[in-house]
């Protein structure tokens, strides 16, 4: 999550305003890559760890080649013989990156599953969400900092004399030490003990042999989770270019950098409760309601006045993330059989990665570029983008309702 808030808080609008690639082409660097990510993790790393039961050996080394793939995007990227190359060349660099960087991806689901229980699982994922929200403040600040360097030189300055790569490759590097700690993880890693009840490990057997059907259950729990994350991620691809506009808000750095940062410490908090609200509701309802708290954040972006609704929103963009991903994680692993974890948890992740660039290269970066074009002006356009997402939501949680009426009947 420090890569997320040094790298991608900015990457779009270094794209954008500094090396002059339309609306469109900015979203290539979230969708090439992630096709990459997702049929590596789903045709060689998650069948690999399945066979071989690795995971910790996958997420070092996932690591170690995606800080190095760092250092030579930038050399690359700073000898390109124009603007618009050097945009190609991150875009080409970060599509190799995210090839090795799937099976640190892969390992970490996986290994999750290997090592805590079913009822774990939801609260495990908030607690991680908290951490890396923490990572993400940091990361955003930093990236606020070198990206114009601290005010005293051009806007791009970090990505263009290589700061921010630096940093995010050093950070990459050293959070391998701590996995060397680790355990290895693997299907046979648990088995019921002192820490772990009579009934974590009743669910645990039953959740090894899915019912009949929830493999159909799946496929469209997929579809769904496909929708909601590609309209919350309307945000990550266009947020920074929208705050970023000369016509609406012209938010320098670090104040974008400073609404990432509301929306990370949303996550840092709404990650500490997400274990006692998933016992509470349930891990269904909660997931329905982070759904829909994403769906609020894109309309307070849309109509926001002023900067006070974007900060608002942010909290409720925060909320979502923590909500929507610690749930659907914790409901996708009641569907996955134990011995397809490294294949199955590929496709779950797959709704996420792929979510980051498909609809905004084939829809909301098209329709903002038309609505440019056709004159309708640059604040509008980013807006019917926004409500685009939005839509997607609203799609994602219809046919989520239709699921869970679905799931309850098979009980």
């Amino acid at each position: 999550m420090f890569r997320r808030g040094i790298f991608y808080t900015f990457l779009a609008v270094y794209l954008r305003s500094y090396l002059g690639l339309s609306v469109t082409e900015t979203t290539l660097f979230e969708t090439i890559p992630m096709i990459l990510n997702v049929l590596f993790q789903t045709l060689v790393w998650g069948r690999l760890t399945d066979r071989l039961q690795l995971r910790r050996t996958l997420i070092i080394i996932g690591e170690i080649m995606a800080s190095v793939g760092h250092v030579a995007m930038w050399y690359f990227h700073s000898i390109a013989p124009d603007s618009r190359s050097a945009g190609y060349v991150i875009i080409a660099g970060l599509t190799v990156i995210e090839i090795f960087w799937s099976m640190s991806n892969i390992g970490w689901s996986a290994f999750i599953s290997d090592v805590y229980t079913t009822g774990q699982r939801n609260a495990i994922q908030g607690k991680l969400a908290s951490i890396g929200g923490g990572g993400r403040i940091v990361g955003a600040m930093i990236g606020g900092l070198l990206y114009d360097g601290t005010g005293r030189a051009f806007p791009g300055w970090g990505f263009k004399e290589g700061g921010i790569f630096f940093a995010s490759a050093v950070v990459m590097l050293v959070s391998v030490l701590p996995m060397l700690a680790l355990p290895e993880g693997g299907i046979r890693y648990r088995s019921a003990g002192p820490n772990e009840t009579e009934t974590e490990a009743a669910i645990e057997k039953s959740s090894a042999a899915p019912p009949k059907g929830s493999l159909r259950l799946f496929a469209v729990f997929l579809v769904a989770m496909l929708l909601i994350n590609s309209g919350i991620n309307t945000l990550g691809a266009f947020r920074a270019q929208y705050l970023d506009l000369a016509e609406g808000f012209a938010a320098p750095a670090r104040t974008i950098s400073l609404v990432v940062n509301v929306e990370s410490a949303a996550l840092i908090v709404i990650g500490f409760f997400l274990g006692s609200l998933g016992r509470r509701f349930g891990i269904k309802r909660l997931l329905a309601g982070g759904t829909v708290a994403g769906i609020i954040s894109l309309l307070l972006h849309v109509a926001a006045p002023g900067m006070a609704l974007i900060y608002l929103a942010a909290v409720f963009k925060g909320v979502s993330d923590g909500c929507v991903a610690s749930s659907s994680y914790a409901f996708a692993s009641t569907l996955i059989p134990p011995e397809k974890r490294g294949r199955y948890f590929a496709f779950y992740n797959s709704t996420f990665f792929l979510s980051w660039g498909l609809s905004a290269t084939f829809l909301t970066g098209p329709l903002i570029d038309g609505l440019i074009n056709a004159g309708k002006g640059t604040v509008f356009a980013y807006r019917v983008g926004l409500l685009s997402g939005a839509a997607l939501m609203v799609a994602g949680l219809c046919l989520l309702a239709l699921l869970l009426t679905a799931s309850r009947r098979r009980k």
